[in-house]
């Protein structure tokens, strides 16, 4: 079954429901949206003389054009091609000719970086900025009817964020994102019509996948004003919108607790924050679900595997008299509906609970394979499981907790040393925002620990006490040798911190 029919489904049933808005300002309903869709399929297939199968990638900021143009190439048949849309243009160019995208789709604000990374690539695909007048035609077209896709053609090619290398272009099915967008509904959150969604996170990623499931459900898609996340943006839309949820990294979650509305905010009309992406330290949940009340659900998931590998429902964060609460507050939950998930040591073979290994995946949203690159898919898709490169423990209620990525984890004199564990306790000084823990090589031991650490705004940290409050949580053999105080951590689009540059700066 076509993805694209959670939106035909809509429009028949809810015609007249508001399915895309813009701040507090309704665009299109839902029977609006699907004559958009089918119209600029047919202005993409006929227009651009696209077949079944092409790529068609999207360089577009949060913005309702992009619920139209990637519903569109799913209506068509077509292969979206979601682009971070901060990338450099020589970046956009090796996904553009690594993709073999024929078109290009644009919005005004990235129009500029578009035109230069056709310049840069070798395939020169033609590109359509939206609200032009070339837009305007591919829209003014006959529709067209919806493509009957098989399963397992590709509808996304997600390409990762290429931090330890080329990014790889994972080729995610229509069978898998209705897996995923079924999933949602099985462990994540029901949504209805009257619902809404606040995309301030990038749609090319996480928020773009949740979209899914909000059209199926026939509820609002709300793009901000400021097409990103502005914490006090944030909070009008939530008083705006009744049933609201949003999608956000971790570090965004900590930018809204400490944000000056926060101290008034009125978080009535919010059911459900979903954080993912990232480590979610146990004292910032602390601070989020003292803001939001008992609101707050975990996913962990990846590109390979979208946004469902464990969930941590809400009902979890809400159990505070459970004898291991903080222990599940910590972890990512249990395994999702339609995966199952193992921790694996050496010949990938099942750990016992509390062993620590790394983390497999196999289900019907783990990715096809790798576009154009079968020895990247035989080595992550080995035995049948997708090899996350993720460290982890599962208990004996299959509850898993992340360690670190393998690439993080820090080798000090031969014994294993994991960031995240340093910076739990380094997050518990009152005067540290965010903390990132890293290797930096050692002629003796390999390496050596050190800390980068942001302190609160308007606060000093001194490292003396830093390493005492170590001292008295950690063993000395795991405490940072250094302690580097910064203004900010390195991220990228996504929120995620940054630690290969981290690690090149300590060098």
């Amino acid at each position: 079954m076509n993805i694209a029919h959670l939106l035909t489904r809509a429009a028949r049933a809810a015609a007249d429901h508001v399915a895309v808005a813009r701040g507090d300002r309704p665009v299109w309903t839902y029977g609006a949206l699907a004559a958009r869709v089918a119209a600029l399929a047919g202005g993409l297939r006929r227009r651009h003389g696209l077949a079944p199968g092409d790529r068609v990638a999207l360089l577009m900021t949060n913005a309702p054009d992009y619920v139209v143009a990637v519903f569109a190439c799913w209506h068509a048949g077509l292969t979206a091609v979601p682009i971070n849309s901060k990338l450099h243009a020589r970046e956009i160019a090796y996904i553009l000719d690594h993709g073999g995208a024929r078109l290009l789709i644009a919005t005004p604000d990235r129009a500029a970086a578009a035109a230069a990374a056709v310049e840069a690539s070798e395939g020169k695909p033609a590109v359509v900025e939206t609200g032009t007048a070339d837009h305007a035609r591919l829209l003014a077209g006959e529709a067209l009817a919806p493509h009957a896709a098989a399963p397992d053609d590709t509808a996304w090619l997600f390409y990762t964020s290429g931090t330890t290398g080329r990014p790889k272009g994972a080729m995610l099915t229509h069978r898998n994102l209705l897996a995923m967008t079924a999933n949602y509904f099985v462990d994540v959150d029901r949504v209805e019509p009257g619902d809404a969604i606040l995309h301030a996170a990038p749609m090319t990623h996480g928020s773009g996948c949740y979209m899914l499931a909000h059209v199926a459900g026939m509820a609002a898609n709300v793009i901000p004003e400021s097409g990103g996340f502005d914490p006090a943006e944030m909070f009008a839309l939530i008083r705006a919108w009744p049933g609201a949820s949003f999608f956000a990294a971790p570090t965004l979650v900590h930018r809204l607790t400490l944000a000056p509305e926060a101290g008034d905010a009125d978080t009535r009309n919010l059911k459900t924050l979903v954080y993912g992406g990232g480590p979610m330290y146990r004292e910032d949940c602390k601070r989020a679900l003292a803001l939001f009340g008992p609101k707050l659900a975990q996913i962990y998931g990846q590109g390979e595997s979208p946004m469902t590998i464990t969930v941590l429902p809400k009902r979890l964060h809400a159990d505070i008299g459970h004898p291991r609460y903080e222990e599940r507050l910590a972890s990512v939950g249990y395994a999702q509906g339609v995966v199952e998930v193992m921790v694996a040591g050496d010949g990938d073979r099942p750990l016992p609970p509390g062993g620590i290994g790394e983390v497999l995946v196999r289900g019907d949203t783990v990715m096809a394979g790798y576009w154009r690159d079968p020895e990247a898919t035989a080595q992550t898709l080995r035995g049948g499981w997708l090899h996350t490169g993720d460290l982890g423990a599962m208990d004996e209620d299959g509850f898993l907790t992340l360690k670190d990525r393998s690439k993080d984890l820090i080798i000090s004199g031969g014994v294993n040393i994991y960031p995240r564990e340093i910076e739990e306790v380094l997050l518990t000084h009152e005067a540290v925002a965010e903390v990132a823990v890293v290797g930096r090589p050692h002629p003796d031991w390999g390496e050596e620990v050190v800390a980068v650490v942001v302190p609160l705004p308007g606060r000093t940290v001194d490292p003396a006490s830093l390493d005492a409050l170590c001292g008295a949580h950690i063993a000395r053999f795991k405490r940072p040798k250094h302690y580097r105080i910064v203004e900010a951590l390195p991220k990228n689009h996504y929120g995620k911190v940054l630690k290969t540059q981290l690690r090149a700066d300590l060098v």
